[in-house]
């Protein structure tokens, strides 16, 4: 299927599959374009045959064949020209483990299969071209109850699930549209591998964009002009280019699983790229799309707060337990950038070196990026209370929890409220 940019085709293929493995016939997907296809500079940068062509990568997307069908269904490739579009519009990339909220059925049907995770295709392996390397990922579809389970624990640790359930994918994690139930309703055991692995291993998931704000019940600054203080009335300073290299050199820390969680010093240089794989001038999934240094860096001094009010919306205020229990007890850290605005917050554990709120001081802004510092004790009392964040169908907003001791507030707001720049 040819289109316009971003991809310039799409090939649809039709799988016989592996009856010995009990891998049924199905449509396979291959995108075209996200690669460097010309070497010569028209859509992606030529940097050398050693590293990534384009961007690295190409997505495919396998689909089970229904019974009489004879031709592919070309909804799989709008899907991927969607995602696709999001690449090149960004300059973000994707890697196998990440998650996709789409948060619609992917063919607009009243399927179950509203979300994404992303693998290696198991028949395609990377490639060396004349304009560098280029691996394959698979787009597999999941249920809302999966896609939770990926961001409580890790999305590999969820596809490798899915490739023991012969209807929820198998060996090649084939999409099944009319799946009508998730792998814990077909094997109730699985959701117990699930739990141990969140105990064991934690959660992979380091940070998200989400609607987010914080603001600082402290004292006010003294002079509001003071070009070091944190705000300007009651809107947060732009984060300056290489306060949004840190936020995002803090993700990169979070994803690397074997790593001691540190977070960099303030005067971090920018490592390129999230991965060794790479190209230098691609950007991760934190770049802002408007870092230039507003502020000069060197004048802006980290401020000790008080007290401080953290509002979410209900869908990232859902991600606090995950950020409590499967990070910070773990001894790791977890970023919500929020998406209408510059303004970031960050959980530490006392675990985690490098940050700049101690226990001594456990709430730190520079510039509008917010730290917090809870100790273990805080975090087994905050979860007992946010219990009921996990029955969003019993939740009723406004929504605020509140520990005077601390000096600390957090309301689950509704959308509307982030979509007001007056929040």
């Amino acid at each position: 299927l040819g289109g316009p940019d971003p991809l310039d085709y799409v090939s649809m293929y039709r799988n016989l599959g592996n009856p010995s493995l009990n891998v049924p016939e199905h449509w396979h997907y291959v995108s075209f374009g996200l690669s460097d296809l010309y070497g010569d500079n028209r859509v992606h940068e030529f940097t050398g045959t050693d590293g990534p062509s384009g961007f690295g990568f190409e997505l495919t997307f396998r689909l089970k064949r229904e019974t009489g069908e004879s031709a592919p269904p070309t909804w799989p490739a709008e899907l991927m020209q969607g995602l696709a579009r999001y690449v090149f519009q960004s300059e973000n990339t994707f890697c196998s483990g990440d998650h996709v909220s789409w948060h619609s059925p992917l063919d607009n049907s009243e399927s179950r299969i509203q979300h994404m995770l992303l693998t290696e295709d198991p028949q395609m392996q990377p490639v060396q071209t004349p304009f560098g390397i280029v691996t394959f990922l698979q787009i597999v579809g999941v249920c809302t109850e999966e896609l939770h389970a990926a961001q409580q624990w890790n999305g590999q640790g969820i596809l490798e699930l899915l490739r023991t359930v012969p209807v929820a994918g198998g060996p090649w994690l084939i999409t099944d549209m009319r799946r009508g139930e998730t792998i814990f309703e077909i094997d109730p055991h699985l959701q117990e591998r699930v739990d141990k692995g969140i105990e064991t291993d934690g959660s992979n998931l380091s940070g998200v964009s989400a609607k987010c704000a914080w603001d600082d019940l402290s004292r006010p600054p003294e002079d509001d002009e003071d070009s070091r203080s944190i705000c300007i009335g009651s809107q947060p300073r732009r984060l300056s280019g290489k306060d949004t290299e840190q936020i995002r050199e803090t993700l990169r820390r979070g994803l690397e699983i074997n790593s001691k969680p540190v977070l960099p010093p303030i005067n971090a240089q920018r490592q390129n790229g999230l991965n060794h794989d790479r190209a230098p001038s691609r950007k991760d999934s934190l770049e802002s799309e408007s870092s230039a240094a507003i502020i000069p860096h060197e004048l802006i001094r980290t401020r000790q707060l008080e007290s401080v009010h953290l509002k979410f919306n209900q869908e990232s205020g859902a991600l606090i337990p995950l950020c409590l229990r499967g990070r910070l007890l773990h001894g790791r850290h977890f970023t919500y950038k929020s998406i209408t605005g510059d303004t970031a917050i960050t959980f530490v554990s006392t675990g985690v070196e490098g940050a700049f709120a101690t226990e001594e001081h456990p709430y730190a802004a520079h510039g509008p990026w917010l730290q917090i510092l809870l100790t273990e004790e805080f975090v087994e009392r905050m979860l007992e209370d946010l219990e009921d964040l996990n029955s969003p169908e019993e939740f009723k907003l406004p929504k605020e929890y509140s520990w005077p001791e601390k000096k600390l507030k957090v309301s689950i707001l509704p959308d509307a409220v982030f979509d007001n720049p007056l929040h």
